[in-house]
């Protein structure tokens, strides 16, 4: 049994990963209904979680370091498109996940012009401040957006949201503009950035996000970000049609 079982926790080699009864079934030359039954004790024990993309792994296995090695591969995929992204623009690009209310910085690149700008690796950064987090809340729905922002909303500038209602607002717009969120002196003063959420099959992974003046014509650069975004998607989930383009159609 514990060979049957190790045979398909070794098929998900990433978190990101989603495989179907059938392909589990065909990897492993296990029968069909054995594997469904090994499937289904593993998903009851939290080690394997069931979605409409298929099974993937449960909070147990990311709980063995399974969020860090997501983490790690998301950043590796991310890395090249991220220089020539920056080196197309000659600003500032952010890589970042959500992390509850805060957004947490898994890259920066930008040479001298990164010095600039008062972010960091392994920082964090106010969501519903930032292009990278409004462009990740977006695929929320406005339930869970209630959920999160019960209390009163935290400003970090004069820019930045400060009630609920705007909140859902700007999100309405960001689904609006297929996704793109910007930024302007919302985290920080004179700066903006225009940002993209990454998304597997259950919804946004991360986001990328170019940095530069406020008072520059951020959507100028939009669709550098778009093809970056596709680019990692592609060497993420294997094909270009596992990004999807637009977020999900709620009342923001």
């Amino acid at each position: 049994m514990m060979e049957r079982v190790t045979l398909i926790m070794d098929l998900f080699t990433r978190p990101q990963t989603h495989l179907t009864l059938e392909t589990v079934s065909r990897r492993t030359h296990l029968p069909r209904s054995t594997t469904h039954r090994i499937l289904d004790q593993l998903v009851r024990l939290d080690w394997l979680r069931h979605t409409v993309a298929g099974y993937t792994l449960g909070t147990r296995a990311l709980g063995l370091g399974g969020r860090e090695i997501g983490h790690s591969a998301l950043r590796a995929a991310a890395a090249p498109h991220l220089l020539d992204l920056a080196v197309r623009t000659r600003m500032v690009v952010h890589l970042a996940v959500l992390d509850g209310p805060d957004i947490y910085y898994l890259d920066k690149v930008g040479g001298r012009a990164a010095v600039d700008i008062p972010s960091k690796v392994g920082g964090r950064a106010i969501a519903h401040c930032t292009g990278l987090g409004k462009a990740m809340l977006a695929w929320l729905s406005p339930e869970e957006i209630d959920a999160r922002y019960a209390q009163l909303i935290e400003r970090r500038t004069h820019h930045s949201i400060g009630r609920l209602d705007q909140l859902h607002r700007e999100l309405g717009l960001v689904r609006r503009r297929n996704g793109l969120a910007i930024d302007r002196g919302e985290c920080f003063p004179d700066l903006g950035c225009v940002g993209l959420a990454l998304c597997g099959p259950e919804g946004p992974v991360g986001a990328i996000s170019v940095v530069g003046d406020g008072r520059s014509s951020l959507e100028l650069v939009a669709p550098l970000v778009v093809n970056a975004v596709r680019a990692v998607s592609e060497d993420l989930f294997g094909t270009a049609e596992s990004y999807r383009r637009d977020v999900p159609d709620v009342v923001g």
